[in-house]
């Protein structure tokens, strides 16, 4: 069965190219983002794990930690890391999880026998301290990840899990925020200061700091 969100994603223990890895250790109290490959030395892939590794200082001051999974074997991931930090100018230190067996695959139904019987398609999963899944993506494999966007969901995640406020199509970290229908209007003033009431329900105020 596949995830939904809010359900607990499921925790596992893996080799990875930095060693043995409890999932739920790794995470400890932070944030985790979990995304698939369907093998090593894919060039898509590469410039995706690239981009994960340049982005390692706003993942630290959001809480998130990346680990990646891909099919094949320790040794394999370890030259494909050379490869990757080489060509596109970084260096990879997350944990890239070996799943020759693919049992963390079938853990989070990454097997989609009717695109492939043997390769996982490319998945990412956000998952908050608790351990829960807020958010999940499925991508072609021809079609590179947005990480843009999985840091601006994040972003939403974590300010919408501290306020009563939702975030509008296209937001970014400054941009107005939208009142949850539970908030009244004199209430949301009280909280987040002047209201910009478009209609009933919807009504924007301004970012907190």
């Amino acid at each position: 069965m596949s995830l939904r969100l809010g359900d607990t994603a499921p925790d596992f223990t893996a080799e990875t190219s930095l060693g043995t890895v409890n999932f739920y250790d790794y995470l400890g109290d932070s944030w985790g983002v979990l995304f698939s490959h369907p093998a090593d030395f894919t060039p898509v892939c590469t410039t995706e794990l690239g981009r994960t590794a340049a982005l390692r200082e706003e993942f630290v001051k959001r809480n998130v930690k990346p680990i990646a999974i891909s099919v094949d074997g320790v040794e394999s991931h370890n030259n494909w890391i050379t490869d990757i930090n080489e060509t596109q100018d970084v260096s990879v230190q997350f944990p890239i999880i070996a799943d020759e067996d693919k049992k963390v695959s079938a853990l989070y139904d990454m097997i989609h026998p009717n695109a492939s019987e043997t390769v996982t398609v490319r998945s990412v999963f956000i998952i908050d301290p608790a351990k829960k899944v807020r958010l999940t993506l499925t991508y072609p494999a021809s079609t590179g990840r947005n990480f843009n966007e999985i840091v601006r969901v994040i972003d939403s995640l974590q300010l919408t899990d501290q306020h009563k406020l939702a975030t509008p199509a296209d937001w970014e970290q400054g941009n107005d925020c939208i009142v949850t229908p539970a908030v009244p209007t004199e209430k949301a003033k009280e909280l987040f200061g002047n209201v910009n009431e478009v209609k009933p329900y919807l009504r924007y105020v301004n970012q907190p700091k």
